[in-house]
């Protein structure tokens, strides 16, 4: 199957490190236009610079803010096609005591993971449906489907969430020629988040979390930008509601 997307234009959230900016080049070398998105002014403005892309700063958790940067992509290029929701994250958490876990830090998580993907999803919703197509596919996690790794119960619930509001917007959306799928990643080593998870485990825990993966290894970004770039197509029209794990087969 050769996958291309030539003509369309895509919004990359999460792109100033790690899978969003895997997914932004793998699109990219497929034929879109893409724009990407950060809160991290100087990693997405260096990464755009140096692949030709519209950098957009902006904290998609605001919804004016999210808003305004579709209504300027669209102004440029016309219309959105594609809107990949990798930004989210632990926002620097670690799993601590539930009797622990203050009201800021279980809202920061939701708002990152959840917040922003709503709010595009609905800055994105009317052009698309106008468009008569449209791609939404939101990074979810395995910590979407089953306890995290992680132990943060934030952010096991923001990814839980995430996967209801794929759904959602599935059904919502499909009648349009919009759809609505989840990549719900294994563990991949993409930024210093991961990182500290992975040292945590130490080498023992290390050994037998990738025993406990059926391929025998970790993921990697490139491993999550290929299925975005699939269910971004036009092969994956009649592909709508779908949390699909790309994690290596777990037990």
């Amino acid at each position: 199957m050769h996958i291309r997307h030539d003509g369309r234009v895509a919004l990359v959230t999460g792109a100033a490190q790690g899978i969003g900016q895997a997914i932004a080049k793998a699109l990219k070398e497929s034929g879109t236009t893409v724009h990407v998105a950060d809160l991290d002014a100087g990693g997405v403005n260096t990464f755009a610079q140096a692949q030709g892309f519209t950098a957009h700063v902006l904290d998609v958790s605001d919804r004016a803010v999210a808003g305004g940067a579709v209504q300027a992509i669209i102004a440029r290029a016309g219309k959105l096609d594609i809107l990949v929701n990798a930004a989210g994250g632990v926002r620097g958490q670690v799993g601590q005591p539930i009797e622990d876990v203050s009201e800021e830090d279980w809202r920061v998580i939701f708002q990152a993971n959840v917040d922003g993907a709503f709010w595009l999803a609905q800055a994105v919703a009317a052009p698309m449906r106008q468009a008569g197509f449209g791609r939404i596919v939101n990074i979810a996690s395995g910590a979407g489907l089953r306890p995290s790794l992680t132990g943060i119960q934030a952010y096991t619930a923001a990814k839980h969430a995430l996967v209801g509001l794929t759904k959602q917007l599935s059904q919502d959306l499909g009648r349009f020629g919009i759809t609505c799928n989840a990549v719900a990643p294994g563990l991949v080593r993409s930024n210093p988040s991961t990182e500290r998870q992975w040292d945590s485990y130490g080498v023992e825990g290390q050994a037998r979390l990738v025993e406990s993966i059926h391929t025998r290894r970790l993921g990697t970004a490139d491993d999550i930008a290929a299925a975005v770039l699939f269910l971004a197509s036009e092969q994956a029209s009649w592909i709508s509601g779908q949390i699909l794990s790309v994690d290596g087969g777990r037990s």
